[in-house]
């Protein structure tokens, strides 16, 4: 045998002692957990853990730096820590492993969820009662009951149309009672919450306030579905959890919205990240839809977008339609005139229905 082999030899056996002591210490650090959930003790105990730095620190001979080593074994307390807790009570409540199956959101006479396909439509911002009836009407002509519609509009300049408000509630509610619709809108401040209860079916959290922790805790402790879109640049995770902030306040009724992240591309709006969906679908038990406007930005991109997101498992898609967009107060190149809007429910609707007769993959 070679030296270099020999010394070969000698870490391997180093590394399976190092490997039985850690599960010892693993199993120790169970005990401690144990005893620290009987007494009522937080199992994060930050003086214990500074006492474990500084023995790494008194002791260590080298050769390895102790910041090296102080390192290792922030990893190896972070991992007990994870070994006290409960699996069960370290999932997440949207998630599949609290229950495994599918959420069902109701709104009105409608059920998002349960394996059908819904379309939700509308325009950008609710601009005028006659131009809210107009979208309505064509909605209802297609047999769609689910409208959006912007009453309160986070814009990137201040200088531009910021919406109605209350006004532009009262139009949605007023169009919502003669035409038969349901309205989702979405509500930017937590003291516009409670007068927006008696307009919208489903308040939206829009994508700009993914992150508004104390908008997201209130939303969760009313009784009105939430439909909570993906941050501009938030990752799964981070959309997972803005989702935990809702449920955990007793909200169970959330719609997740994908609808584009931004990345360097600009021949879109936003880049579509269809592989969110299944993702969401599998991870979570919530229903999860696709907005295309939003995230494309091009009117010729709408139709194969909400195809693929159909074919994905979407439970429905959202998209934006005006009478007249060229004179719209807000995103007029991205959203459908009627006739377009007929156009595209033509194709869509019989392509969703060629996907609801397919074998499952």
């Amino acid at each position: 045998m070679s030296d270099l082999e020999i010394l070969r030899d000698k870490i391997e056996k180093k590394t399976l002692e190092i490997l039985e002591l850690l599960n010892e210490r693993g199993e120790i650090a169970q005990e401690i957990g144990k005893q620290k959930e009987t007494q009522g003790v937080k199992r994060f105990d930050p003086v214990q853990e500074r006492k474990i730095m500084d023995m790494v620190a008194a002791h260590n001979k080298g050769p390895f730096e102790t910041s090296t080593l102080q390192h290792i074994f922030k990893q190896i307390l972070k991992a007990s820590l994870e070994l006290q807790e409960d699996d069960n009570r370290k999932a997440l409540l949207v998630s599949r492993k609290k229950k495994p199956e599918n959420t069902v959101v109701q709104i009105n006479e409608t059920k998002i969820g349960n394996g059908n396909q819904h379309f939700i439509m509308g325009p950008c911002a609710v601009e005028s009662y006659d131009q809210v009836k107009l979208v309505a009407q064509a909605m209802k002509k297609q047999g769609l009951s689910l409208m959006r519609g912007g009453a309160y509009k986070p814009r990137t300049s201040p200088y531009d149309f910021q919406g109605l408000g209350l006004e532009g509630l009262q139009i949605l509610r007023r169009v919502a009672d003669e035409e038969g619709m349901s309205i989702i809108s979405e509500i930017l401040d937590t003291r516009d919450v409670e007068s927006a209860l008696d307009y919208v079916d489903v308040i939206q959290i829009g994508a700009r306030n993914m992150q508004n922790f104390e908008l997201l805790k209130l939303v969760g402790s009313v009784q009105k579905p939430v439909l909570l879109k993906r941050g501009l640049s938030a990752t799964i995770e981070e959309f997972m959890y803005a989702a935990e902030y809702i449920i955990s306040q007793g909200n169970n009724q959330i719609i997740l919205c994908e609808r584009g992240i931004r990345t360097y591309e600009k021949a879109t709006r936003n880049t579509l990240d269809i592989s969110a969906v299944p993702i969401l679908k599998k991870e979570t038990h919530l229903p999860v839809l696709v907005d295309v406007t939003h995230s494309t930005g091009r009117k010729d991109l709408l139709l194969p977008a909400a195809k693929a997101a159909l074919a994905i498992g979407a439970d429905g898609v959202m998209a934006e339609v005006h009478p007249d967009p060229a004179v719209a107060l807000s995103d007029s190149a991205q959203q459908m005139d009627i006739d377009e809007f007929n156009q595209f429910m033509a194709e869509v609707k019989g392509f969703a229905e060629v996907i609801q007769k397919a074998p499952a993959l």
